[in-house]
């Protein structure tokens, strides 16, 4: 009868921890569902995480047909998304947490033990199979733990790819910025060689005066070092977009337009954006999982205070003289020294960090909204004003000016000396405009990477050369 029940108990042992075992699984797609599902609602754009040939011939592909025209700013957020190294590096991120999740699920593999000793008139062996019981005991509660951690990493990882669709955003904005710029000092430079070129030849015809000449070979001077300035900016903005997209070799000769995309003609209605972005990032939400996961782990650890070893095994024993013998053996840690109280306290300790941080990142969410929400505010109103105000007066005064140059109210030198006051103006325009769009996507950042749905901004067009470059 012992025998029999001895038998029982090992056997439901056995099946229990094969069942238990089984429980956790890989995923289809390892968490990366949360990761794509987040880009198609909060960019309309694709994820994808290249892991075979057939992976990287449609990011191929899909590459080669975005690179086939004009980049506009949702072709470069999609590029970033489909070759960009360190976002797929990211990604790597997924598999490791839930490799953690499904070894949580698992069992300690049950030992086994054989000995054979022997004497002069006998022999005996020893067979004893075991198992850790503490494990089984704690199994589920460390596979919640575990679970809440590979939902932290979904959203950490989600929340690192619309980092990166941002910076690509940005980087986008300077580059195009930058192109303009340059193009604009070298149709300036133009200009002032025209002038310089010009007052040379009254200079030695006797018609000019020394000072005005001067002063027209200063502004040439000044141009040509600020063409050579302007190019390298327009190099180092498209290269920080280049690495941003992921692109190398060929793919870096991609075509930028001439302008940035114009001024929204209203700002969106944003109202309570604090709210918000606390229901919506997604670092907010990591946070809260953390502060869970820990919580669990600080209930794991008070479970097993005082008994963290507890294994069960079934013996079988033969003497020579005295035959099988049959029995179970308990191996438990005696908490004779360790009461677990620094562990119970180091437990506690994370806890209350966990959760510190937790309210820190609030604090800083509801702080980098209030700030973006200004800048934004205040790059729209600017560039609103260039486009409103100065460029259209600059406009009006260089239209009356060529006026009175037709009537021959005005020398030559007035006409290129206007040219030169419009160049602080156009400038100014496009730092403003640039201004903005980097706002919104800050603004958008930290709203969790993206504007409330009711405030969602019109098409972006490319602005006209009238309100850009006020001709």
């Amino acid at each position: 009868m012992m025998r029999h029940l001895a038998q029982t108990r090992v056997a439901c042992i056995a099946v229990a921890a094969i069942l238990l075992a089984g429980c956790t699984t890989f995923s289809n797609d390892g968490g990366f569902g949360a990761v794509s599902t987040t880009a198609s609602q909060r960019l309309g754009k694709d994820a994808v995480y290249v892991k075979t040939d057939e992976d990287r011939e449609a990011v191929f592909k899909r590459t080669r047909e975005l690179l086939s025209k004009p980049l506009d700013m949702d072709d470069a957020v999609q590029l970033a998304l489909l070759n960009n190294r360190g976002l797929q590096a990211a990604y790597g991120e997924l598999g490791v947490s839930e490799a953690d999740l499904v070894q949580a699920g698992r069992l300690p593999n049950p030992g086994f033990t054989f000995s054979r000793t022997h004497w002069s008139d006998g022999f005996g062996i020893s067979r004893t199979f075991s198992m850790g019981v503490l494990g089984l005991l704690t199994l589920p509660l460390a596979t919640r733990v575990e679970g809440r951690r590979f939902e932290q990493t979904k959203l950490e990882t989600a929340n690192a790819m619309l980092a990166v669709a941002a910076d690509a955003r940005k980087a986008y904005v300077n580059a195009v910025a930058a192109q303009q710029a340059a193009l604009y000092a070298e149709q300036v430079k133009d200009s002032a060689e025209a002038g310089a070129e010009l007052a040379l030849r009254m200079r030695q015809a006797g018609n000019f005066s020394r000072l005005d000449y001067a002063r027209e070979q200063a502004f040439y001077a000044e141009s040509v070092a600020q063409l050579a300035k302007g190019r390298q900016q327009s190099v180092m903005a498209r290269e920080k977009l280049t690495r941003a997209i992921g692109l190398w070799g060929s793919g870096t000769q991609f075509e930028l337009p001439d302008r940035l995309p114009e001024l929204p003609k209203e700002k969106p209605q944003l109202d309570d954006l604090e709210s918000f972005a606390m229901r919506n990032r997604l670092d907010i939400q990591a946070a809260k999982l953390r502060t869970e996961s820990v919580a669990s782990s600080l209930g794991l650890t008070k479970a097993t205070r005082f008994v963290n070893a507890l294994d069960v095994g079934y013996l079988n024993n033969f003497e020579t003289d005295k035959g099988h013998e049959r029995g179970y053996e308990i191996s438990v840690e005696i908490p004779l020294f360790d009461w677990g109280s620094a562990k119970t306290a180091r437990a506690e300790a994370i806890y209350m960090q966990s959760a510190n941080r937790l309210a820190q990142t609030a604090i800083d969410a509801r702080s980098e909204v209030r700030e973006s929400y200004s800048a934004y505010v205040t790059s729209y109103d600017v560039a609103k004003h260039y486009r409103d105000e100065v460029v259209p007066v600059r406009k009006t005064i260089s239209d009356e000016m060529l006026l009175r140059y037709n009537g021959m109210l005005a020398s030559v030198f007035e006409l290129l000396a206007d040219s030169r006051d419009q160049v602080a103006a156009v400038n100014g325009y496009i730092d403003a405009l640039k201004d903005y769009w980097v706002a919104e996507t800050d603004l958008q950042q930290s709203l969790g990477g993206r504007l409330p749905p009711l405030a969602a901004m019109s098409a972006t067009q490319p602005a006209s050369p009238t309100n850009s470059e006020g001709k």
